[in-house]
């Protein structure tokens, strides 16, 4: 029976083509809009968690000077650690600025004391040694700047030092600026205390997992120490797209909404134009069920229909965004986008079915001399 009920309903909707035709382009536009926001938006969730690369992999530590800690003592450094162990890698850093000179020019830079550069830095030219014993790291801005190279000197309070390396800008956004920055071993330092401890944690989880574990110990009387959990800043990003996408979603499910309202309205029409046919195949024994399962029908080709070339369009959409864009395709192409398509698709064929549901359900109950009598 369910082969009869699709070609008359083929059949009913194509007598006013276009009246139905009106009432699948609202489900076209509706679905349209909810699979094209939703995949921008979460595009842009994407392209924003990729921007931060390794971000949320570190964790700076550093005495808080507004509880009147000035410096970390061999307790907070072993705490420290401990949460580290397992982790990831614990970089302590001497800081400090000066004015660094060459070539009768000079500039502004950040100078970081480490014996372990290559944890946190990489190399644009020449080569990062494992310990940083002698010579110095130079940031490309500050290279630039003074036009040096590998193997230039450069003079930094008085005393000269060789250009071991050139680092290269950092592409994660962290505290640690490399562009300006010039790396010493920490014993060129007036002192060799560290100023901040950095831990490159393996993963997002596990400098989460430290930072929580640090807090717990070294705070448990009082805030002695300031921890920077960097993938808290990339988790808010997170929360805000989430939520940006929830609002684009919803406010694009409200011209699907509309689409219902004219699904609704011709298909009412359509039973109100019908009632003596409907009248007849009661009269001849087709039971309601019938009735009521072939106008359901109607409303579910409306609404895969329109879903359908929606779907089409809003991949059209999609590749235009990457097209017209800097977007990366992987990006773009990437499952997580696919629920988005699946929601719109299955939201469009739910309110078409939804919305012709009381038209059917009235036309089935028709009774069928009240029906003939038009």
């Amino acid at each position: 029976m369910k082969l009869p009920a699709v070609q008359m309903a083929l059949r009913n909707l194509s007598r006013n083509r276009t009246r139905s035709v009106l009432a699948a382009l609202g489900i076209v536009i509706g679905v349209l809009a909810v699979a094209t926001l939703g995949t921008f938006g979460n595009v842009l969730q994407l392209a924003a968690t990729d921007s931060f690369g390794e971000v949320g992999s570190q964790v700076v530590v550093s005495p808080n000077d507004d509880a009147g800690v000035e410096a970390f003592s061999e307790r907070d450094l072993q705490t420290i650690r401990r949460a580290a162990e397992g982790r990831g890698v614990v970089v302590p850093l001497a800081t400090g600025g000066a004015l660094v000179r060459a070539n009768g020019a000079s500039s502004a830079a950040q100078l970081y004391g480490t014996s372990q550069p290559g944890v946190l830095f990489q190399a644009e030219a020449g080569e990062i040694p494992r310990r940083l014993r002698g010579g110095v790291l130079v940031g490309t801005a500050v290279a630039d700047r003074l036009g040096v190279g590998v193997g230039s000197a450069v003079e930094i309070e008085g005393n000269r030092y060789r250009v071991l390396a050139v680092l290269a800008e950092g592409e994660d956004i962290s505290p640690i600026a490399p562009a300006r920055a010039v790396v010493l071993p920490p014993d060129e330092f007036a002192s060799e205390e560290p100023s901040q401890v950095v831990i490159e944690a393996t993963n997002r989880e596990a400098a989460s997992a430290a930072a929580a574990q640090i807090r717990a110990t070294a705070n448990a009387r009082g805030q002695r120490l300031a921890v920077l959990e960097l993938s808290s800043i990339v988790d808010r990003i997170a929360d805000f797209f989430a939520l940006l996408n929830g609002f684009l979603v919803a406010l694009a499910g409200l011209s699907l909404v509309v689409a219902g309202v004219a699904i609704f309205n011709v298909m009412l029409m359509s039973a109100s134009e019908r009632r003596e046919e409907i009248g007849v195949l009661r009269a001849v024994g087709v039971q309601k069920r019938d009735v009521l399962r072939t106008l359901l029908i109607e409303a579910g080709l409306l609404g895969i229909v329109g879903g359908a070339v929606g779907l089409a369009l809003s991949l059209v959409a999609v590749y235009a965004l990457y097209y017209f864009t800097p977007l990366s395709l992987s990006v773009v192409m990437d499952p997580s986008n696919l629920p988005f398509l699946a929601l719109a698709f299955g939201f469009g064929v739910s309110v078409a079915l939804l919305s012709g549901l009381y038209p059917a359900w009235k036309a089935a109950n028709l009774h069928p001399v009240d029906a003939l009598r038009g």
